[in-house]
C-alpha cells in the first residue's frame, strides 16, 4: 500500500478529508461536552459518562490530526490512531442503537467516525507536507 504512488492533487484531497473529518470529531465532541450542562441538572454518573464520550472524541480527533501530521514517520502512532477510530466507530454504532437515535444523527456521527476510519488507513493520508511536520 505504501508504494502505491498517487496524483498530488488525489493526495491533496485525501489530506484536506482527512483534516476535515478529524476537526469535525473534535467539534462533534466539544459539543457532546457542552450539551452536558444542558441535559443534566446534576453532576451524577451519567451526566459524568456522558461527557466522558465528548472527552472520547476530542481525544480521538486530537490523535487522528498528529496522525496526519507525524503518522508517515511514526508507524505507532498510526496503529494507536487507526484502533482509536474502529473502537469509537464500533461504539457510536452501538450507542446509536442503544440509544435509539434518529437517522441524521446516525448518519452524521458514524458516517463521520466511519469516514475518518477508512481515511485513517490509507498511508497518503499521514504524510507530512513539509520538514517542519506543518499539516
Amino acid at each position: 500500500m505504501h508504494g502505491v504512488r498517487l496524483h498530488p492533487m488525489r493526495t491533496n484531497i485525501i489530506r484536506k478529508a482527512y483534516l476535515a473529518c478529524s476537526w469535525g470529531i473534535v467539534a462533534l465532541g466539544v459539543l457532546h461536552m457542552a450539551a452536558t450542562a444542558r441535559l443534566f441538572t446534576a453532576l451524577t454518573q451519567s451526566a459524568l459518562w456522558f461527557l466522558s464520550g465528548g472527552l472520547a472524541m476530542v481525544l480521538t480527533g486530537a490523535i487522528n490530526l498528529l496522525n496526519r501530521a507525524y503518522g508517515g514517520s511514526a508507524p505507532g502512532l498510526q496503529w494507536v490512531c487507526r484502533a482509536a477510530n474502529v473502537a469509537l466507530a464500533v461504539f457510536a454504532v452501538t450507542a446509536g442503537l442503544v440509544g435509539r437515535a434518529g437517522a441524521v444523527e446516525t448518519i452524521v456521527v458514524v458516517g463521520l467516525m466511519a469516514g475518518t476510519a477508512v481515511l485513517s488507513l490509507l498511508p497518503h493520508a499521514a504524510i507530512a507536507e513539509s520538514a517542519s511536520g506543518a499539516a
